[in-house]
């Protein structure tokens, strides 16, 4: 009963100014979780995978690749080079959402085995590709040979299920 007299002795302003700062921050609180994406990630986008079968960013991951593809319509080499850098670092950006540790792609493909990648050895030798395109200036691409390296990005996305 002591307790209860002693909160009715605060003096009313001082209710009234701990009130006026909860609200504050209980208005704040609920601001920031707006314009946060939380909000957004925590039920939007289950509900969006619940409905449509499918995984959230699949979408954004189907039109990457898809910009990927025109790249090689331009018929330029720097255009196909470009296009296999942009499918590997799509690649290592989606084994990096899948959980693989690793800061390069090599390092999370290692960590892969035949059964969850069929085209594993494939995708080396494409990944071994890009490496020589960005580290070696003179590296010549063949048109050809540019379709065949984004053909096997292709398949190992495909078999993520990540397009």
């Amino acid at each position: 009963m002591a307790d209860l007299n002693n909160f009715i002795s605060i003096p009313l302003f001082l209710k009234i100014l701990f009130l006026i700062i909860s609200l504050f921050f209980l208005f704040g609180i609920i601001y920031f979780l707006l314009k946060t994406g939380w909000l957004k990630r925590l039920f939007l986008q289950d509900l969006v995978e619940f409905l449509s079968f499918k995984p959230y960013a699949i979408r954004k991951v189907s039109q990457t690749w898809k910009k990927i593809i025109k790249g090689l319509e331009k018929v330029s080499e720097s255009e196909t080079k470009l296009a296999i850098i942009e499918a590997d670092d799509l690649l290592n950006e989606i084994l990096e959402r899948m959980g693989y540790p690793g800061e390069t792609l090599g390092e999370k493909l290692k960590q892969l085995s035949e059964v969850i990648l069929p085209n594993l050895d494939e995708v080396w030798k494409a990944h071994k590709i890009r490496s020589n395109i960005v580290h070696d200036p003179t590296y010549r691409l063949s048109l050809g040979e540019a379709r065949k390296v984004l053909e096997i990005y292709e398949k190992a996305l495909l078999k993520l299920e990540a397009i």
